[in-house]
């Protein structure tokens, strides 16, 4: 099994997703359909979390015992939930200026391009993250190292892997100037990111979660990706990278200021794979992580040979129109772009 779902805490796990994907989807659905949605939850929010979490540093550097034990202090400290929630924020920020055209910022044919500058640098903190565990593991081949939260990782070469993966995955981000507005100004409209990048996005980040946040990857995996693909499969075509921002950032508020629903409660879910090659379990933390590189290496390879794939047939199809990928829309007469198309004003 990827996820430990199993004996007494099935129902409540099983439950916890159901409350985080229904969350999720609810959330975004106000967020994206009116201003007041919109602001309330990426700037609003945001604004007075950051008073707390500086009120936070500020007071366990005095050695206040409220905040050296606040579970935000304890359990979110790397720099990666940081540099993802504010990243992740500013993106929502910066696709609701595009949609409604706020100011001359937002009416600006070179700010269309912001949608692939914050997507790529989301990415390219994941890869770091993910070079970062193939370094400290200490061994290429696989090893054990304990995050400054406490959560053990088996990094090895498969991190290095994915981490490239990532790499690519920006490189097929196409049509970077094609950004539209819907015909209602509820979303974001990026139509040449079809079903092909949101396959390869949805693996490479699976496994960057699989391997990097075992405590929540369940979550993650299972709800946070599964989320914005609903929407854009089901109702919202061409605003999955809009949906995709507005998930994120609501998930990484709440696991943020709540950590203890997926590290030390009935919802926890730690991600697993039975582990036949003696590899073993690390201990020492609330949630024990298990791992087997076999599967990890796999996973790696598939996320890795997708994303390759996706690059590939970029590139024939750009080379077959005569046109930059990256300049120009690529997808144009695809059933994914026309329908997406169809909303944009």
């Amino acid at each position: 099994m990827l996820f430990q779902i199993y004996d007494a805490t099935a129902g409540w796990q099983l439950f916890g997703w159901l409350l985080v994907f229904v969350g999720l989807v609810g959330l975004n659905e106000f967020a994206r359909r009116t201003k007041f949605g919109g602001i309330a939850c990426f700037i609003v929010i945001p604004l007075a979390l950051t008073v707390y979490f500086i009120a936070i540093y500020v007071c366990a550097a005095l050695g206040m015992g409220w905040a050296l034990h606040n579970d935000t202090y304890v359990h979110m400290n790397s720099w990666f939930h940081y540099a993802k929630l504010y990243a992740a924020t500013i993106g929502c920020v910066g696709f609701m200026a595009l949609k409604y055209k706020w100011g001359k910022l937002g009416k600006a044919q070179w700010f269309k391009a912001f949608p692939f500058v914050i997507v790529a640098i989301n990415i390219l903190i994941a890869v770091a993250s993910d070079f970062e565990s193939a370094i400290k593991s200490g061994n290429i081949a696989g090893g054990w190292w304990k995050s400054s939260e406490g959560v053990w990782l088996y990094g090895g070469w498969w991190n290095i892997l994915n981490g490239l993966a990532g790499i690519f995955n920006i490189l097929c981000m196409t049509g970077w100037w094609g950004i539209y507005s819907s015909k209602k100004k509820q979303d974001m409209l990026w139509p040449d990111m079809t079903w092909m990048f949101i396959l390869a996005y949805d693996v490479w980040n699976f496994q960057y979660t699989y391997l990097n946040l075992p405590t929540h990857s369940s979550y993650c995996v299972l709800a946070l990706l599964l989320a914005p693909t609903f929407a854009n499969a089901l109702w919202n075509k061409g605003g999955w990278i809009q949906n995709r921002a507005n998930t994120l950032a609501i998930w990484c508020m709440f696991a943020q200021v709540v950590p203890m629903f997926q590290d030390g409660s009935v919802f926890s879910t730690v991600s697993s794979v039975y582990n036949g090659a003696g590899i073993g379990v690390a201990t020492g933390t609330s949630m024990p992580t298990s791992a087997d590189p076999h599967m990890q290496g796999l996973i790696s390879i598939l996320s890795i040979g997708i994303n390759v794939f996706v690059f590939i047939y970029i590139m024939l199809r750009a080379k077959r129109k005569g046109i930059n990928p990256y300049k120009k829309e690529i997808f144009v007469g695809t059933k994914d772009y026309e329908e997406a198309m169809s909303r944009a004003e």
